[in-house]
């Protein structure tokens, strides 16, 4: 099961991570799995394109941390957005991904 904690600080998204393996389907082939890279790796690109000094992370198999460094409307939404993506995808991968604040 993939696991996404994520950290609220005064109205602030401050960090995400996110840890483990969705199960769903063998390696390479696991539509979950795929979709929470997907979405994560993307959010951070966005936000880095946009300021490269918005956020830090850290990415290895299976784990993927998320520091967000700037408090500016544009990256607190696009990680908020990244948020709600997981929540959709928990609501239809209920065995295979759980959100908590």
């Amino acid at each position: 099961m993939i696991k996404v904690n994520y950290n609220i600080k005064n109205g602030l998204l401050k960090k995400v991570i996110i840890k483990g393996h969705a199960n769903y389907d063998v390696c390479n082939k696991d539509i979950v799995c795929s979709s929470v890279s997907s979405i994560a790796i993307c959010s951070i690109n966005a936000s880095l394109r946009i300021n490269e000094n918005s956020l830090k992370y850290k990415k290895q198999d299976g784990f993927i941390e998320i520091d967000s460094i700037c408090e500016d409307k544009i990256t607190q939404n696009i990680l908020m957005n990244m948020i709600e993506h997981f929540k959709e995808l928990s609501n239809e991968y209920p065995k295979n991904i759980k959100i908590k604040e």
